[in-house]
């Protein structure tokens, strides 16, 4: 492990595909160490897989399978700010289509519960317009959406 600062995140048994799921899908992202126990623990047995080591979108993570006792839940999120509707779409499409789940606002979960928050540049911008009419407008638009439509946004920007 070479950064000094590493997000850990708990699984119930599911690290390994994780780290794969977010290299395949992000780029900047890959699979590093798998260690395995050295010996039994509470969730486990000598030889299992422990913690593997990843990064996601160049931010250091350590996926620990830990068991069931903590699940995650939205007070965590990784933020994923997008170019254009085609990434956003990319991104959102593979979380939800391998076993995801859609919610408000451009959030979603992954299969093993981290959320994300995947953020068109183009919806910040419309909401931090100067104009606090249009800045509105896109936001209240953004209210009505799960995945962001880009052009909704913009649209509802204009007036």
């Amino acid at each position: 492990m070479t950064s000094k600062n590493t997000i850990c995140l708990w699984y119930d048994n599911g690290a390994v595909e994780a780290a794969k799921f977010y290299a395949a899908t992000f780029p900047d992202s890959s699979v590093g160490t798998v260690y395995r126990a050295p010996g039994d623990y509470p969730s486990g047995q000598e030889g299992n897989v422990l913690t593997v080591e990843f990064t996601v979108m160049g931010i250091p993570c350590l996926g620990l399978n830990g068991g069931p006792q903590f699940k995650h839940n939205e007070s965590f999120s990784f933020q994923v700010a997008t170019d254009d509707q085609a990434e956003t779409d990319r991104f959102w499409n593979a979380i939800i289509k391998n076993g995801g789940e859609e919610s408000a606002c451009g959030w979603c979960k992954d299969k093993w519960g981290i959320s994300w928050q995947i953020t068109p540049r183009a919806l910040m911008a419309a909401i931090s317009d100067p104009d606090p009419a249009a800045a509105k407008r896109a936001f209240n638009a953004m209210m009505e959406m799960r995945k962001i439509d880009i052009a909704a946004i913009e649209a509802a920007r204009r007036g």
